[in-house]
């Protein structure tokens, strides 16, 4: 394939940007791109490799709304079932009311390509803006965004570079705070629970942080246990009984959210586990959901409603936008956590 030319940032792309670069006519590379025609199959591929280098999303408005925008606003989020994700949409509708915007919600159940796809699709037809969970991306999604000439938020996290604008925690400095806070009250074999991590990058910063603090301590993980699939309380049961079955001796359970969290406290009240004398307990994201529990489950409240907000607000332009709105979770005790010793 030839080599791309250098495209001005604040052009919008045509599809002769597309045959410039790949050195195909126009009309071969629209027969491509709208799957019509007979096309061999590496011409196809040098048109779509030079598409997704560029950036290149087609404009499916027709006729004279070509030009324009319609007046929705994307929101990409990895889940519907993770319960964090409804109180940042929650926050997003919020602001945008009034303001005759709407959103429209794609999911990507936390799968790189699915998510290019999403933001393909939502681009091509002109939004006013665009809300995606996570900093991450694959790199012709990064193009897309970094080319749709709109706002592009990136929530939930700031540890990473944005596209454009980011509002989030830092989930590493999250992670490093609940470890001070374990050390501090004097537990030393400390277990972690959580989710395979290749593509939930939020929870895999927060251990990083975590364990920063714990080697800054002396201290190392004397237990890891992961699983896939959606968070649940029976999740958490399971996997608090294999961890104390292996690994007896452990005295705090680090599990990566709430629900598996509160699974875990359920499995150490009905065995008797004295918590939190004999184990301690604390999980993330400060879900209200759980707040019948026999215990208060410790935990971070992960600013989900202000996130939403904030970044509703960035796109509807009733806020200054700032390159990055960065929020700061409390750590909750909560009952599951003693007091640290006085000194």
């Amino acid at each position: 394939m030839s080599r791309p030319h250098a495209v001005d940032p604040r052009h919008t792309l045509t599809l002769r940007d597309v045959s410039e670069a790949c050195g195909v006519s126009e009309m071969t590379v629209s027969r491509v791109l709208r799957n019509r025609g007979d096309v061999s199959a590496s011409t196809r591929e040098k048109v779509l490799e030079a598409a997704r280098t560029l950036g290149y999303v087609p404009n499916k408005i027709a006729g004279a709304l070509a030009s324009q925008r319609v007046n929705l606003v994307g929101v990409v989020i990895p889940s519907l079932s993770n319960m964090v994700f409804p109180e940042v949409m929650t926050g997003i509708s919020e602001r945008l009311e009034g303001t005759g915007l709407q959103p429209v919600v794609g999911v990507t159940n936390y799968l790189p390509d699915r998510e290019e796809s999403v933001i393909y699709e939502m681009l091509s037809w002109r939004p006013s803006g665009m809300i995606i969970a996570g900093l991450e991306h694959t790199a012709a999604a990064r193009a897309m965004l970094a080319r749709a000439g709109i706002p592009i938020v990136e929530i939930m996290d700031i540890d990473g570079d944005a596209v454009n604008h980011a509002v989030g925690i830092s989930h590493r400095r999250a992670g490093r705070q609940m470890a001070e806070a374990i050390i501090a009250a004097g537990y030393r074999r400390i277990a972690f629970l959580g989710t395979q991590m290749p593509n939930d990058h939020r929870a895999r910063k927060r251990l990083e942080g975590f364990e920063d603090a714990l080697a800054k301590a002396g201290l190392a993980l004397v237990d890891r246990e992961y699983y896939s699939g959606g968070s649940a309380l029976l999740k958490g049961r399971e996997m608090t009984a294999a961890v104390l079955n292996r690994t007896p001796d452990v005295d705090f359970l680090y599990y990566s959210n709430d629900m598996i969290g509160a699974g875990g406290l359920l499995y150490c009240l009905a065995q008797g586990i004295d918590v939190p004398g004999r184990i301690g307990l604390a999980g993330f994201n400060g879900v209200d959901l759980l707040d019948g529990l026999p215990r208060k489950l410790a935990t971070m409240d992960a600013c989900r409603l202000e996130i939403g907000r904030r970044a509703a607000e960035i796109i509807a332009g009733t806020a200054s936008a700032g390159e990055v709105v960065e929020l700061f979770p409390k750590l909750q005790p909560g009952d599951t956590i003693r007091p640290a010793p006085q000194t």
